[in-house]
């Protein structure tokens, strides 16, 4: 699922190229894509592009006549731009915003379709989009340890959850951790200070290194290779490769569609963390250090 980084460039990117241009056409490839009927979305043709933002991971686009499209990738939903209107035939094409000059078309790969597109009216309208995370790289470093302590939860799902902070996913809470030498199975209500300034400090560390990476790679274009696998992340997607710190083995932490990778010595004092179905399955075999792996 894009994150943070990926769309914070996605905006920059369609403000550019958008700002002032009059939205000539709204076309669904998919009518299942459109989760609101009011205001219709028809009524957003003819309005100009006031400005496009990021509302926790949904690229927002705001018009001038009080309406906005708030689009969410989900996991496989990306934006392209097009110069000229796209057709909408091929499977996987979801939808296109057409301007005069332009199109920003909406894809979303595989049989699962999980991206929605919605129609709100006024800022109280889009404010029922937002699920009222903070933004992790705006605020101070006590609000946020007091934010992350409010509930007692592991750091793994303190950090992604879009309640708490706004845009932070699987793939960079995994290099966050990593940078922050803390196990994702930590609970957030036993940081000490120290700790929970470590990790707050990289959270704006990856963050901010990762979206102008990502910046320097689109060189002001669209960027067309958003995947939550990139070369250069330290442990996330990299399974039993060597930690780049270390040299010890990435290890993982498997729940239904989700994977959680992490250094055992670098985060866990060698401990290897159990794994919801392989642990199961190994039983007394299932190893319990680096050294017993």
């Amino acid at each position: 699922m894009p994150e943070l980084p990926d769309i914070d460039v996605y905006v920059e990117v369609l403000a550019a190229k958008l700002a002032g241009h009059t939205l000539t056409g709204l076309r669904l490839g998919s009518p299942f894509l459109l989760r609101t009927v009011a205001p219709p979305f028809d009524a957003c043709i003819g309005a100009r592009l006031a400005e496009v933002r990021r509302v926790g991971k949904r690229v927002v686009f705001g018009l001038d006549n009080g309406l906005w499209i708030v689009i969410h990738l989900m996991v496989a939903g990306r934006l392209h731009w097009q110069p000229e209107a796209p057709s909408l035939k091929a499977k996987n094409r979801m939808a296109s915003l057409d301007f005069e000059h332009g199109s920003v078309l909406l894809t979303e790969a595989g049989t699962k379709k999980r991206a929605s597109l919605a129609i709100a009216e006024g800022e109280s309208g889009l404010a029922e989009h937002d699920p009222g995370g903070l933004e992790p790289l705006e605020i101070d470093w006590q609000t946020f340890a007091s934010t992350l302590r409010r509930e007692n939860h592991t750091l793994k799902r303190a950090l992604t959850d879009p309640k708490s902070l706004s845009g932070i996913g699987n793939a960079y809470s995994d290099e966050i951790l990593h940078a922050a030498r803390l196990s994702p199975v930590r609970l957030s209500q036993q940081l000490d200070d120290e700790e929970m300034r470590r990790l707050y400090d990289s959270v704006r560390s990856v963050l901010t290194e990762w979206r102008d990476r990502l910046r320097n790679e689109a060189g002001g274009d669209m960027p067309e290779r958003v995947t939550a696998f990139r070369p250069g992340m330290r442990v996330h997607g990299r399974f039993g490769e060597p930690c780049p710190d270390c040299g010890h083995p990435v290890q993982r932490i498997r729940y239904k569609d989700n994977e959680t990778n992490y250094c055992a010595a670098c985060q866990t004092e060698s401990r290897i963390l159990k794994d919801r179905s392989l642990s199961r399955l190994l039983k007394k075999d299932w190893p319990k250090t680096l050294d017993e792996l």
